[in-house]
């Protein structure tokens, strides 16, 4: 059983100190965004936003500063990423390289990799998208298809991917796919023979093709490869050693505010539209969500120590992702019962817009890096009871 997983961190005090600085940002870049575009954070796509955010040192934080980064670390960057997220900034264009991409290739990149990625990531500049889901495999990622060939020095790659996240608007793929052993039918090979490639997006054979969502966004893409040749270099860590790598990226995309963040925006509407004199029912549930992710928030800090110290916190990140993701569901429901308000989405008070918005987009939460099936067989293997 895991032993002093969640021992409380706190963020030391020179990471706390960016805080007013990324405030009085924001306050000059997402100052006049209403409440709906705020509740639409995490997929807002501004590669300006970005690269205003790279010219203050706020992407690659902790990358090394040979590498473009500032390396100031993890509690650093936590600290950036609340404040982002809480306002309801556009992170979207850099999100996934900033927080995983830039990471893996910097733990398993080649020095080449890194000097080639790094720089670009960290100005801003250059944008990843995360290759891991495909059709028929659910939440398995053991069984995925998708397979490299060696073709000499070179690897040609087939196969599909699916629910890409900005696909359609990513520079590169770190893609998760066989190249020996095994099919994924049989237990034993479930987890070898995978690795992990660094896919240039405007290679040729590669299809994009976007998947309209429930709100009428395209965030979500199928992506196809046929006959892709990669070039060696193209290889990230080792051969055979992806599925480890895998899931050591996943960490970085489990534990972050992000997981009890994604319905703040409506919280914020909630309590702008109950005003200063809540009834007992209102004070009681909105202290009972203010508790809960304060609760978290000292979980995810935790596992950020964790990372800071060089650590592999998967089994406490599903835990963080797991209880964070079922009340960022929760709170569209515990919202829509407490003001007798109208969901809209066309037109309404700012309240009801945001209330829409997330009633239609909080399914997702609990599939977006991992299903909550997937998460709870981790945990169950951490607790020794599977």
């Amino acid at each position: 059983m895991p032993i002093n997983q969640f021992q409380y961190s706190r963020i030391p005090p020179e990471a706390d100190k960016l805080r007013a600085d990324v405030r009085s940002f924001l306050k000059e870049t997402v100052a006049d965004y209403p409440p709906l575009m705020r509740a639409q954070s995490w997929m807002g796509f501004d590669p300006s936003f970005s690269r205003k955010m790279a010219q203050r040192g706020w992407i690659g934080m902790a990358i090394p500063t040979q590498y473009g980064g500032s390396d100031v670390g993890p509690f650093a960057r936590y600290v950036v990423v609340e404040e982002l997220l809480a306002a309801g900034a556009p992170v979207s264009a850099h999100w996934i390289a900033d927080r995983q991409s830039a990471q893996q290739i910097l733990h398993f990149g080649t020095e080449e990799q890194k000097q080639f990625y790094l720089p670009p990531i960290c100005r801003g500049e250059s944008y990843f998208c995360i290759g891991m889901s495909e059709p028929n495999s659910g939440s398995d990622l053991a069984s995925i298809k998708t397979r490299a060939v060696r073709d000499g020095e070179r690897w040609v790659l087939n196969g599909q991917k699916l629910w890409t996240t900005n696909a359609q608007h990513s520079h590169y793929m770190i893609a998760l796919v066989r190249t020996s052993q095994g099919d994924g039918d049989k237990k034993s090979s479930r987890h070898e023979g995978m690795s992990q490639f660094i896919v240039d997006l405007r290679l040729p054979g590669i299809t994009i093709r976007p998947i309209r969502d429930l709100v009428g966004s395209e965030h979500f893409n199928e992506v196809f490869f046929d006959d892709v040749v990669l070039e060696a270099d193209a290889l990230i860590g080792a051969e055979g050693k992806g599925w480890d790598q895998c899931t050591a990226e996943l960490a970085f995309e489990r534990s972050g505010p992000e997981r009890f963040l994604s319905s703040i925006a409506l919280v914020h509407a909630l309590i702008d539209a109950v005003g200063p004199t809540p009834d007992a029912l209102q004070a009681r549930e909105i202290g009972r969500i203010t508790a809960r992710m304060m609760s978290l928030r000292n979980m995810s800090l935790s596992v950020t120590a964790q990372l800071a110290a060089g650590e592999n916190p998967a089994w406490a990140a599903s835990c963080v992702k797991d209880l964070g993701t079922t009340l960022e569901q929760e709170i569209p429901e515990l919202a829509h019962l407490l003001l007798e308000t109208v969901p809209s989405v066309d037109g309404g008070s700012d309240y009801a817009q945001v209330l829409a918005y997330l009633i239609q987009s909080a399914p997702s939460f609990s599939l977006r890096g991992g299903t909550r099936e997937i998460l709870r067989g981790i945990i169950a293997r951490g607790l020794g009871l599977r």
